[in-house]
């Protein structure tokens, strides 16, 4: 007997998300957080320190900086000289610096010493902005609380159509959208991946993309010019 309920058809755009999702997993299966951490404090730590700085040069820092200062006890105490040396390659060390030594504090008087698995906690940490915040949460504790949108996310997600917002925090909110929640959070490590391998800012490799059938390339022919 026939269904008196017609089949719900999904939109032009329902199913580029999808083509799309499948593309990067197919690509990238086991993309994880380039930042290299072995806890959420240093998960935290190492984002603070990304901000206008490559997640290679951060990789090569946190080794020193955590054989160091371990715990957010030790990093409370730790003199704002010897931390701005440790870290000056990362740039705006200074205000780093202060910041993550404050946050340290603040973990251990407000939190028990650990990190908050929770946005509202995270974001009253100084120096900890929403970027920072879905990072630790999706990463260290598993929780899509959004999408980190980072330059390789920004420039993708405009290339893609996937938004044609011009803010980072406007991205977020249009990826949101049009993302199912569960894949918020490895969305933004597969396109991180894709972004330094293929979708490179300057030259994209669209020839060898898998997205490039689903992608309308905007603003890729002035890049490549």
């Amino acid at each position: 007997m026939a269904s008196n309920h017609p089949t719900k058809r999904r939109r032009p755009a329902e199913l580029k998300v999808e083509q799309i999702l499948d593309g990067l997993q197919e690509a990238y299966p086991e993309a994880q957080c380039a930042l290299d951490h072995v806890n959420p404090f240093q998960l935290l730590v190492a984002t603070m320190l990304s901000a206008q700085c490559t997640d290679a040069t951060v990789n090569k820092v946190t080794p020193v900086l955590f054989g160091r200062f371990m715990t957010p006890e030790q990093l409370a105490r730790a003199s704002q000289a010897e931390l701005e040396q440790i870290i000056h390659s990362t740039g705006f060390f200074r205000n780093k610096a202060k910041n993550i030594k404050a946050a340290s504090q603040k973990i251990i008087d407000e939190f028990g010493g650990q990190v908050p698995a929770d946005m509202t906690a995270l974001l009253s940490l100084p120096g900890v902005a929403r970027k920072t915040a879905n990072v630790v949460l999706g990463t260290a504790f598993g929780i899509p609380s959004g999408v980190v949108v980072d330059t390789h996310v920004f420039r993708i997600s405009r290339r893609l159509g996937l938004t044609r917002s011009t803010t980072p925090e406007r991205v977020e909110e249009d990826l949101i959208k049009s993302l199912p929640q569960k894949e918020w959070i490895l969305f933004s490590h597969r396109v991180i991946h894709h972004g330094r391998q293929v979708c490179t800012a300057r030259r994209p490799q669209c020839g060898k993309c898998i997205l490039e059938p689903y992608c309308p390339k905007i603003d890729v022919e002035d890049v490549q010019r």
